[in-house]
């Protein structure tokens, strides 16, 4: 347990579902006795994607959860990155109900389009991955900065593998997180002075539901299995396995965490060793 962050309020966007890192990441602050503001788009129906998203429901079942497990204060709002209306809304909420923010875990992303090469790719699936995972990330900290500026605090930026080494025929997501990247070291060196610090954590393959429909979609396009295709993974990976959300959730808990205090503005790997750079 972080002692440090006992009593310190953290939002973490797309932690709605409790097969996600962003799940993970919200459980471990509040296992760390930390107020938890759960965010994420709720209104599943609107979204065009064959991956398992939120509900409102769901929401609100972690946010009771967390609550009654670990005696902290918990919040559940619904959060559209692509609109500023909502993002302001939601910090309207969260000032009235927390005052202050001390960690923002900018967490929300999705891919839309896939697979596709540059030259298919769909403009509209193009850019709503590129709105989702950039700007998004853009939206949420210029709104939520101003609650942070008084005592300082620490944002963590999701980003992935793809932002360095891209993946073949998923594009958009790979530009948008290599944004992400450069985003991160932006913001760590204009919030230093504020005494905010600000990291990126960038996953290789972790067993969300996002990387089971990868295998899936992998397997239907080579003709294979869901296991063949985990397996050969598996052997791209020096550790020889495929990570868990609640490994990227310590990271986060690190960052956040006054062990990380002269870190900031890195994009950290948590990818078993799959890529190693100087």
């Amino acid at each position: 347990m972080n002692a440090d962050l006992k009593g310190k309020t953290a939002l973490i966007t797309g932690s709605g579902k409790k097969s996600g890192i962003g799940y993970a990441i919200a459980e471990k602050f509040a296992s760390c006795a930390c107020n938890i503001i759960i965010a994420d788009f709720g209104n599943a129906k609107d979204l065009k994607t064959d991956v398992a998203v939120s509900t409102t429901d769901e929401m609100e079942q972690i946010q009771n959860e967390l609550a009654q497990t670990y005696n902290v204060k918990t919040l559940a709002v619904n959060l559209d990155v692509t609109d500023n209306t909502i993002v302001q809304k939601m910090t309207e909420t969260v000032k009235d109900t927390f005052e202050r923010i001390d960690i923002l875990c900018n967490n929300a992303g999705a891919s839309f389009g896939v697979p596709n090469g540059i030259h298919t790719y769909d403009d509209d699936a193009w850019m709503k991955t590129i709105d989702v995972n950039l700007h998004g990330v853009f939206r949420v900290s210029k709104a939520i900065v101003p609650l942070m500026v008084e005592k300082g605090g620490s944002i963590i930026n999701t980003a992935s593998r793809a932002g360095k080494v891209p993946p073949l025929f998923n594009g958009a997501y790979a530009v948008s997180k290599a944004g992400v990247i450069m985003m991160t070291k932006v913001m760590a060196k204009e919030l230093a002075g504020l005494k905010i610090k600000v990291n990126a954590i960038c996953p290789g393959q972790i067993m969300t539901d996002l990387e089971k429909w990868r295998f899936g979609l992998e397997a239907q396009f080579l003709n294979t299995s869901v296991e063949e295709q985990e397996k050969k993974m598996c052997e791209s990976i020096p550790m020889g396995r495929i990570g868990s959300p609640k490994e990227v959730a310590d990271l986060a808990a690190f960052l956040a965490s006054d062990a990380s205090s002269y870190i900031t503005g890195q994009a950290l790997n948590i990818c078993g060793g799959q890529l190693m750079e100087l």
